[in-house]
């Protein structure tokens, strides 16, 4: 298992490797801050689409109860293991982390960035 910080330049053709390889996928979405402690923000829903908007610089998550938005992504760091992708770490620019944890791995297609 690897964790690796992304570079801000990979970032939309990373997520558009999620978005190609996901389908519908169980997350846990949780949210971490100083002002609100930890917070789960969706327990366990099918994922149907993460993206990441250059322009608006954010990453928006879909999935089949809510949509999520994380504005200014600092930090990006992703968990993959040899069955592929398990979790994504956003931390923001306010230093708020949000964790995308996916129940089963999901293995990426298409060339790496």
């Amino acid at each position: 298992m690897a964790t690796r910080r992304l570079d801000q330049d990979e970032l939309e053709t990373y997520f558009n490797r999620i978005a190609k390889a996901l389908g519908i996928r169980s997350v846990e979405i949780e949210v971490t801050s100083l002002a609100v402690g930890d917070q789960i923000e969706a327990d366990w829903i099918g994922m149907m689409n993460i993206s990441y908007d250059p322009k608006g610089d954010a990453i928006d998550i879909s999935t089949d109860r809510l949509d999520h938005r994380i504005l200014h992504p600092k930090v990006v760091y992703v968990l993959e293991g040899d069955e592929g992708l398990e979790a994504i770490e956003v931390e923001r620019d306010d230093g708020t982390k949000e964790i995308v944890r996916l129940r089963a791995p999901l293995l990426l297609t298409g060339p790496a960035a």
